[in-house]
């Protein structure tokens, strides 16, 4: 997508979603973050939401969620372009890149003020100590917004999604969080923010990602209703696990995709979803097998899938 003004963009996609019923076709995308090269789980998350996409007859597309930019690790953004191409996935919509569209981001969070849903926050970590819940101690000071946290105002109330994996899961974020932020006092946007902007702009409709992130669910269904955005669909899939309990991650030193073994790890991904078995094959033709005996009720409906992986 080709970055227009921010405020035209924003408007114009706002519009355009209201009054244009042939959006509501199936649109899903993978997001992997740089900050690292992907590993065996960032596979399954890309075949699972992939499969699921073209089995629906719907869209699928790649946005790289690269935000948080001191913490892009050199070389990652390079081997996930070169992983889509290897497991030869094709998406459906140019590939984007967050880091690109920082002023949509901030025309956002100008849209929030201006119904005085947002504010400013000096609050430092130090300050905060261990409480993880923010309690709003800044929320009537009116601070600027200049060299501040900006954070969201939250209601009290619970937000319900039924997750077609996980079931119904609930939160109350004045209880469970408090105001949280959106943008950092270094400047950083927060990805609940970004990817909330983009899933809308990209006119998703369903979300599949790793149960890592079933807690960010509710704020992100806050910050969709505070910008009448549609209420998307969301499948969080159970995660593979490392020998030591952990779930296989950048941060847990997961290995990174042997790009040269594309058919091979496809076969293991779609096993690990506990899908119908499919030949070894060219990637893009074993991907046509899978999608054609796509079945979301034979993945686990559970956090965490069965065995060892790296």
């Amino acid at each position: 997508m080709t970055v227009e003004s921010s405020s035209t963009e924003h408007s114009s996609a706002l519009a355009k979603r209201r009054n244009d019923v042939s959006l509501n076709r199936y649109s899903g995308r993978f997001a992997p973050s740089p900050t690292g090269p992907l590993h065996f789980g960032s596979l399954i998350t890309a075949v699972a939401s992939y499969c699921d996409a073209k089995a629906h007859q719907g869209l699928w597309h790649v946005r790289i969620e690269d935000t948080d930019i001191p913490r892009i690790y050199p070389g990652s953004e390079e081997h996930i372009l070169r992983a889509i191409d290897a497991f030869e996935f094709e998406p459906d919509s140019d590939i984007i890149f967050q880091k690109d569209r920082l002023d949509i981001y901030e025309d956002v969070i100008q849209q929030l003020h201006k119904k005085n849903m947002v504010y400013a926050c000096q609050c430092t970590r130090k300050m905060l100590g261990s409480n993880h819940i923010y309690v709003g101690t800044c929320r009537d000071l009116a601070l600027p917004f200049h060299d501040q946290a900006i954070r969201v105002k939250v209601s009290d109330h619970d937000i319900c999604f039924q997750d077609h994996l996980q079931g119904q899961h609930c939160s109350n974020l004045k209880t469970d969080l408090g105001d949280f932020v959106l943008k950092r006092r270094d400047g950083i946007i927060n990805y609940q923010l970004a990817v909330v902007v983009d899933d809308f702009l990209q006119g998703m409709t369903h979300v599949v990602r790793g149960a890592d992130l079933l807690n960010n669910t509710e704020r992100q269904i806050w910050l969709g209703q505070l910008l009448d955005y549609p209420r998307l669909e969301y499948i969080h899939l159970p995660l593979a696990m490392n020998d030591q309990g952990q779930k296989l991650s950048k941060q847990n030193m997961a290995q990174a995709l042997d790009l040269s073994k594309p058919s091979e790890l496809l076969q293991q991904a779609l096993h690990a979803l506990k899908q119908p078995a499919i030949e070894l094959d060219q990637p893009h033709k074993m991907l046509q097998q899978a999608v054609a005996q796509w079945n979301l009720d034979l993945i686990p409906h559970r956090t965490h899938l069965d065995g060892v992986f790296i």
